[in-house]
């Protein structure tokens, strides 16, 4: 994709800090980071969003993110380590290539994510489950 970032990176148009590259993925690190460390995993052929992927290649991307964990956690030695994939602007993908964050997290570093945390009713969570596992048969 012509102005894609993460395109550009995966083929060395764009510099970037890369961790890992094989021919499928580039790891390199945020350009932006919310905490020292911080690393994009990413597939090198264009994908918006994660859905749009190869459920194969999708468990590949997850097991060099796995893999890319422990690497983080024997080189910084964190108190934690955050996993995200966000899918779409609303879940706060602001580069529409897909991309895995793995955040390193130590204990008082002042990171915050607000979650919606309103409990619901069993009856409720009962109705959206039926809905995801009746789309599910469909896939």
């Amino acid at each position: 994709m012509g102005d894609c970032p993460f395109c550009k990176i995966a083929s060395h148009e764009a510099p970037a800090v890369i961790v890992y590259e094989d021919e499928e993925f580039v790891a390199f690190m945020d350009k932006r980071p919310v905490s020292d460390g911080h690393l994009l995993v990413a597939p090198k052929a264009h994908y918006e969003m994660l859905m749009e992927m190869e459920p194969e290649l999708v468990g590949k991307l997850f097991t060099l993110v796995a893999r890319l964990c422990r690497a983080v956690w024997r080189a910084l030695r964190p108190d934690g380590i955050n996993v995200l994939q966000n899918n779409g602007p609303a879940a706060w993908q602001y580069v529409s290539h897909v991309h895995v964050h793995i955040i390193p997290r130590w204990a008082g570093d002042g990171i915050a994510v607000q979650w919606p945390a309103r409990p619901k009713r069993l009856s409720e969570l009962e109705r959206t489950a039926a809905r995801i596992r009746d789309a599910l048969v469909n896939l």
